[in-house]
């Protein structure tokens, strides 16, 4: 399977020939059989805007867990809002993506990290301007998948119910785990949940390299453009052909 909007846009359709019903992490009790689609936002806010109006047109609705903690975005800058907003006008939902790496005097305190996450995400609710009810961890521990957190008002999407009663298939790193297209048309499972990363899909392929590589020189001239609107006459001390 190729990382390009068409070929996630046949896989989505494969899902709908083979009788899976998209849901979210409340809904799928209702669906006899059901998938539920998740992308987490670990460093493009945009590509997930992108991916969010591609999945509008499929007739897709997924959860995107946003990084309160990341590099990449401030979930409270201006940019960020508006594409936050634009992703919930596309039908979609918002959930947390929570670092335990921020917290390492937590480690292996299980309880403070529960406290951790909802205080997170009582955070994010006021970026978003709406409660923020699900949890998805980023890169996480031996320690947290075993432990099947339990927090109250939210719903970790790491919980057993969904590891268990579920198949979990993954795109991370640019490359599926397990066969996906082929585990669909199986109807072996009821219950698909499937994480996506937007930030290696485009309108044409790009190899692992072409990808990491196009963000990274990219960011340049975000950084240019941010200061133009900060510097006057940017131009006059660095002409944008400078641009790395």
């Amino acid at each position: 399977m190729q990382f390009t909007y068409q070929c996630y846009g046949e896989l989505l359709k494969k899902l709908r020939e083979h009788g899976y019903q998209t849901a979210d992490y409340e809904s799928w009790r209702q669906k006899e059989r059901c998938v539920i689609l998740r992308h987490d936002v670990d460093n493009d806010i945009q590509k997930a805007v992108e991916m969010a109006a591609f999945e509008q047109e499929q007739g897709v609705a997924s959860t995107y867990f946003v990084l309160l903690t990341s590099n990449f975005y401030n979930v409270f800058s201006g940019e960020s809002g508006q594409a936050l907003q634009k992703i919930v006008s596309c039908g979609h939902k918002i959930g947390l993506h929570f670092d335990e790496v921020r917290y390492p005097f937590l480690s292996g305190d299980m309880e403070g990290i529960g406290q951790k996450i909802a205080e997170e995400a009582e955070i994010l609710g006021r970026a978003v301007g709406q409660k923020i009810d699900t949890v998805s961890m980023h890169r996480p521990s031996k320690e947290i998948l075993e432990a099947d957190l339990q927090i109250p008002g939210i719903i970790n999407s790491y919980g057993k119910v969904f590891f268990q009663d579920f198949k979990y298939v993954s795109d991370s790193r640019r490359r599926w785990r397990e066969p996906v297209e082929e585990i669909i048309a199986s109807e072996q499972y009821e219950r698909l949940h499937v994480l996506i990363h937007a930030f290696w899909y485009n309108r044409q392929e790009f190899t692992l390299h072409d990808s990491v590589v196009r963000y990274v020189n990219g960011g340049s001239r975000q950084r240019y453009s941010w200061l133009k609107d900060n510097i006057t006459d940017l131009e006059a001390i660095m002409p944008p052909e400078e641009i790395l």
